[in-house]
This record gives structure tokens, C-alpha cells and sequence, in this order.
């Protein structure tokens, strides 16, 4: 990132500033050095000198992946800004810290100093600094999703950057606004501020900003699915980066040509890049890069059949995301470990990545769940505050009139009658709105209570509503004898497991927003594909839970073949696109009794089943459900082994599993796995046929 220089004359001190300034992008190591040898000569030197002098010692052991040295050195500046009483140097203080933030992953402290950074430095005459706070600012915009504002701020700083002598903030301010037009997936206007950038970094002479620039041409390249324009770009930016001897971006540069090669699935080509990329990340300490190139090694292994190679690289690259706390990317790696995995046939690997993404996922959710409800309880206490000091303010207006009314006693008697007339006429204004403010207040405890049990964007019940539910709930024991309906079947229970295929995918090709209008299309066609009195849940992420609290049991199978045919037969709108999707569902009768004597099984243990059941759907090809109808020979097995490994339990005949396939013109009916004929002869596959 771009730091200000001063516009006025230059000491020796200042000028070597500007020089290290850029030397820090591409070695920051270097610049440190450089840094630590200034110190001795700030004292004497100007208050915006040292604060300069600060900020870059920051930034650099920032760069170094040093935060802990790097936050104190934040906070001076902060510190030394406020003591000075120059919001220019809080302002540029406050930046710095916000880089150790965001690089800590502390990403919404992060944007809220950018932002007050930014208002701070545009009251200011310091315009390479209001370049880029407004820089700042826009990406912190971007990051929100919010582009038209992520644009605006871009642009601003564009126009700020070019009356300037100094072509440094206008680079930055182009290179900044190149790659939110590629983030906005507006590739024809990215290329023509590239086409800018590169012409200012010919003038500049500058090869660090020559190399940056190829590396947002690689990105709107990549993006644009110009794959040949892509690997050009990072040959280009890599032999700049060798020359200039940038270590930390020469090991960026590998590892995204690891990436290109990945994509067409040129194995060894990409193993290559990939190792060589890991040695450079490690020579120069950038624990982020070499955590991606260990990705990139596990994933050329496993396209070349080395499973184990494969899966010990994948493992090294995920403790990084797992030290670091970082499960956004956490997440998104363990899909592509699963996808990796499930590709070399490796089922069981596949479902335990799966596993441990849907562990993150459910945090997550649950976390942004928590989050809403603190925030709207925040919102209702406001309210609540607010209406106590209008009932307050009224009350003191009551005792204002009545000390008027003693006055008036006292000097007219014979308006006494119409005194009192009055002051009841106020009391009973003044208890009305009481009773009113308090039947308000009622209403809103109510919403808030409904609120607290849906979920937000599809207004289905949540995942603490449905277990609060099921908690309260009596099972019957296992001895009492089953309902049957006037046909004499036999009437259950049932829960539903559905989670969305590929939903990852569409995330990525259309967008969150699209994502989320395609949970909402899948909530809507459950309400109509299900009863009333059917409760339909949003467990969390793209998965959906049913519980069907009466149906015969000879009716599960038709459920699960019409929730995947409604659901695979919908297909929404979005930007003149048609969406369609499918679900993979998982299902079971509820309550569930293993073995002829034994107890029913608690909700949760049932819940747990009809999701291991869940995940063979997805294992096995997707677009279809497994549902679990009982046990058999349970006297050879125990409910601990069941859970442990439901494939192997259906597979010895201690599970009978039922197979029902989604609609879709190529699918076929599933073939039933070969059970140990030893040790379970009874094991059956019940397929539908579509």
C-alpha cells in the first residue's frame, strides 16, 4: 500500500523514506533494516517525519507477518497524533493500525478505523494521505459487498491522484480501482484503468509497479477466462519479480501459476510451481503462501493418484488456517479437500472433510445468528430507553402542572372546580398513553419472541426453535403399540435432512445474493411440498430439516421422491439467468427403536443418523436420498458401531436403507453395494425406480 510522502522541501531522512517506501512492497526485510538504522536521526527531525517513520515500521513487520511488533508501533503513531493534536498523523495512524487488523483477520475492527481514517484525513491538505484513506475506505466497502460506495470512493481517489506530481498514488489509486471492476465481474472497464496503470508505471521506471500490474491483469485474465492472457501476465510479472529480487511476491506469482496449471489439470506442471513456491514462502517467512502452496502439492497428488502424499500436503496447509483462526478459508479449503478426495474415489476422507466444513459452517451460522439477535435486542433496549424518557418527561410535566394548579388554588378559588376538572382530564391523557406504551411494549416482546424463532431470510423455524420443541416432546416407549390409520397402516414419525448441492458453486458463479434467492425458492416449494402441520427447519448453511409428526410408514419414500422432484424441478431467475439446483436428503421413521426390546433412540442420536445417511447421499452421486427404515440382528451389533460407520453397518445387514433417486433424465437406478455375505446374508437395497 501506497504511505504519503510530505510535499515540502525534503530532508535527507524524508528522502530516504520515499525510497523505502516502495522497497518495502517487494522486500519488506530490507526495508526494515533500512527502517531500524532511521531511528537514531528522528528525534531531531520533523513531528510528520516520525509519524512516517512509525507508520512504515508498521507496515513493514506487518508485511513480515510480525503483528504483535507491529500493533504498538500502530498505537504510537496513534498516540503521537493525538498528543500533537494533527488528525493528519491520527488519521495515518489509525491506517496503520487497521493493516495489522485486517492481517490479524480482525476484519470489521479493521473497517471501522479505515472509515474513521478516511473522515479524519479529508478535512485535511494532505493529499496523498486523502488518496489513501479513500483507498482504504473503498476496499473496505468491496469487502462488504457494497460496491456502488466501494466505486465511488475508488474513483474519488482517482481524481484526487492525478493533479499530483507524484505518480505513486495515482498507480495505487488505479491498481486499487482495476481490481474492484474485476470483483464486480466489469472486465472491459478493468482493462482499460490496466491499460492507464501500466502507461503510469512506465513513467514511474518503476519495476515493483510494473510487476503489481501484471498481477491484476492475471486476475481480471483469470476471471475474464482469458487463461492465455492469464499465464503470460504472471511469466511477465515473474520475471520482473526475479529481477527485483521480491521474494514474498515471486512466491505469490508460483503458487498462483501452481493455480493456472491446476485448472487444466496439468498435474505435474502444477506440483512443480507449487514446490518451488513452497521454498520461497519459507526462505522469506510468509506463513499465508506457503499454507497455499502446501494446498496446491496436496491437490497435484491426488490428481495423480498419490492419495496418502496428497492427503499428508493437504493436512499441513489446513494447520495453518487452523492456528490462524481463519475459518472463512478454513472452510472454503476443506470443500476442495473433499472434492479432491471424493474425485480419487476416497469416500470415507471425503466425508469426514465434509464433516468438518459443515462443523465451521454451523458456527458460523451460529454465530451471525447470535449476532442478529444481540443486535436487535440492542435495538429494542434503545426503544425501550427512549419510551422510559418520554413517560419521564411527561411524568415531570404531570408534577410542573400540578405545582401550578396549588398556585392557582391558592390566588382564584372560585376556579378551583375547573382546576381539578383539568388535572384529571391530564391524568387520564397521561395513563392512556401509559397503557398504550405498555401494550407496546408487550407487541414488541412478542416479535422479538417470534423473531428469536425464525430464521431470518426464509422465515423458517431455526435450529433453537426445533430443538426447544423437541425437547418437549414425550416419546412413547417402545413396548406401547403403534397408531395405524383406517387402512391399517402404520403411522409415524419422520425427519428429513436435505442439504443443497453444490451450493458452493453457485456462490461462486452468480453471487451470495443469488445463493440466498435460491434458499429462499427451496423454503418455499418445502412449504409446498409438505403439510401445515409438518415443521420445516433451516438447520443451518444450505441445509433444511422436515419433521413430519404423523404419516404412514409406507408413505417416507413417496416424501423423499417428492421434495427431490419439486425441488429439481424449480429453477429461478437471477440476472437473466436460470438457476436450478438439487438437494441430497437424508431420512428416517422418528422415533427410531434398534433391536426388538431396545429403547427408542433421542432425537438427536436420530438426528445424527438421518445425517450420516445425508452424507452417503452425497457420497454416492447426489441428487437423491438414503433414508434408514430400522435395524436387523441388532443382538450382533450395537447402536455405538451403527453411528460410527453407517456404510459398513448397512453393508453387514444390520441396517435396512432405502435408496429413492432424484429426477433427471441420465440418472440410473443405484446398484446395491455387494454386502459381506458372512456376516450379514439379510443386507437389502431397496431402489426406486425414477
Amino acid at each position: 500500500m501506497l504511505l504519503p510522502a510530505l510535499v515540502c522541501a525534503q530532508s535527507a531522512v524524508e528522502t530516504q523514506l520515499l525510497e523505502i517506501r516502495e522497497q518495502s512492497r517487494y522486500a519488506p526485510d530490507q526495508a526494515l533494516a533500512r527502517l531500524l538504522k532511521l531511528q537514531g536521526e528522528a528525534p531531531n527531525e520533523t513531528a510528520a517525519t516520525r509519524a512516517e517513520l512509525l507508520s512504515q515500521l508498521s507496515i513493514a513487520r506487518m508485511r513480515l507477518g510480525q503483528n504483535e511488533a507491529a500493533m504498538p508501533l500502530a498505537d504510537e503513531v496513534i498516540a503521537f497524533g493525538r498528543q500533537q493534536r494533527n488528525d493528519a498523523i491520527l488519521a495515518k495512524g489509525l491506517l496503520s493500525k487497521a493493516y495489522v487488523l485486517f492481517a490479524m483477520n480482525d476484519v470489521k475492527a479493521a473497517r471501522l478505523l479505515a472509515f474513521e481514517s478516511d473522515r479524519l484525513a479529508q478535512a485535511g491538505d494532505d493529499v496523498p494521505l486523502r488518496v489513501l484513506t479513500r483507498l482504504a475506505a473503498g476496499q473496505a466497502f468491496a469487502e462488504q459487498g457494497n460496491f456502488p460506495a466501494a466505486l465511488a470512493k475508488m474513483q474519488k481517489a482517482v481524481d484526487l491522484a492525478r493533479p499530483l506530481d507524484d505518480l505513486v498514488p495515482l498507480a495505487a489509486a488505479l491498481n486499487a480501482l482495476a481490481r474492484l471492476y474485476n470483483q464486480m465481474k466489469e472486465y472491459d472497464k478493468g482493462f482499460a484503468v490496466l491499460d492507464e496503470l501500466v502507461v503510469v508505471a512506465a513513467k514511474l521506471q518503476s519495476p515493483s509497479r510494473l510487476a503489481t500490474a501484471k498481477s491484476t491483469e492475471y486476475g481480471l485474465a483469470i476471471d475474464s477466462h482469458q487463461t492465455k492472457r492469464a499465464l503470460r501476465a504472471l511469466q511477465d510479472g515473474l520475471a520482473l519479480e526475479r529481477k527485483l529480487g521480491a521474494q514474498r511476491m515471486i512466491a505469490v506469482t508460483l503458487v498462483n501459476l501452481s493455480d493456472n496449471y491446476l485448472k487444466e489439470r496439468d498435474y505435474p506442471r502444477a506440483l512443480q510451481f507449487a514446490n518451488e513456491s513452497l521454498q520461497v514462502s519459507r526462505q522469506s517467512k510468509d506463513s499465508a503462501t506457503e499454507a497455499t502452496a502446501l494446498i496446491n502439492i496436496g491437490q497435484s497428488h491426488l490428481g495423480m493418484g498419490r492419495v496418502a502424499d496428497g492427503k499428508r500436503s493437504f493436512e499441513a496447509g489446513l494447520a495453518f488456517y487452523e492456528r490462524a483462526n481463519n475459518q472463512p478459508e478454513l472452510q472454503m479449503v476443506l470443500i476442495e479437500y473433499g472434492m479432491a478426495l471424493e474425485n480419487v474415489g476416497d469416500l470415507r476422507g471425503a466425508v469426514e472433510a465434509y464433516h468438518r466444513e459443515r462443523g465451521i459452517s454451523n458456527q458460523l451460522f451460529e454465530r451471525e445468528r447470535q449476532q442478529a439477535v444481540l443486535e436487535l435486542q440492542e435495538k429494542y433496549e434503545t426503544e425501550k430507553k427512549q419510551r422510559q424518557i418520554e413517560l419521564l418527561s411527561r411524568e415531570n410535566q404531570v408534577k410542573g402542572a400540578e405545582l401550578d394548579n396549588r398556585r392557582l388554588q391558592q390566588r382564584v378559588w372560585w376556579l378551583l372546580a375547573v382546576v381539578f376538572a383539568l388535572a384529571a382530564v391530564i391524568v387520564g391523557l397521561l395513563y392512556r398513553k401509559v397503557r398504550n406504551a405498555n401494550a407496546q411494549l408487550e407487541v414488541k416482546n412478542l416479535e422479538l419472541k417470534a423473531q428469536s424463532a425464525l430464521d431470518p431470510l426464509t422465515s423458517l423455524y431455526n435450529r433453537r426453535h426445533f430443538q426447544d420443541f423437541m425437547r418437549s416432546q414425550h416419546l412413547p416407549a417402545a413396548h406401547q403399540p403403534e397408531l395405524r390409520n383406517a387402512h391399517g397402516d402404520d403411522i409415524v414419525g419422520a425427519l428429513f435432512l436435505l442439504d443443497v448441492d453444490h451450493f458452493k458453486h453457485v456462490n461462486d458463479t452468480y453471487g451470495h445474493a443469488a445463493g440466498d434467492a435460491v434458499l429462499k425458492m427451496i423454503a418455499e416449494h418445502l412449504r409446498i411440498a409438505l403439510r401445515e402441520t409438518d415443521m420445516i427447519v433451516r438447520w443451518g448453511g444450505e441445509e433444511f430439516l422436515a419433521f413430519l409428526p404423523a404419516i404412514p410408514r409406507h408413505g417416507i419414500d413417496e416424501v423423499a421422491r417428492r421434495i427431490l422432484s419439486n425441488i429439481s424441478a424449480q429453477a429461478i431467475v437471477y440476472q437473466e439467468r436460470a438457476i436450478s439446483v438439487n438437494v441430497s436428503i437424508g431420512f428416517a421413521p422418528f422415533p427410531l427403536v434398534p433391536g426388538a426390546d431396545g429403547a427408542p433412540l433421542s432425537w438427536e442420536r436420530a438426528v445424527n443418523l438421518v445425517d450420516m445417511a445425508l452424507y452417503l447421499a452425497k457420497a454416492h452421486g447426489r441428487n437423491r436420498a438414503y433414508g434408514v427404515r430400522g435395524f436387523h440382528n441388532f443382538e450382533k451389533t450395537s447402536m455405538e458401531a451403527v453411528e460410527q460407520d453407517l456404510e459398513s453397518a448397512w453393508r453387514a445387514g444390520y441396517v435396512d436403507m432405502n435408496v429413492v433417486l432424484g429426477a433427471a433424465p441420465d440418472s440410473a437406478p443405484a446398484d446395491k453395494p455387494a454386502p459381506d455375505e458372512a456376516a450379514a446374508p439379510t443386507a437389502a437395497l431397496h431402489t426406486a425406480t425414477v
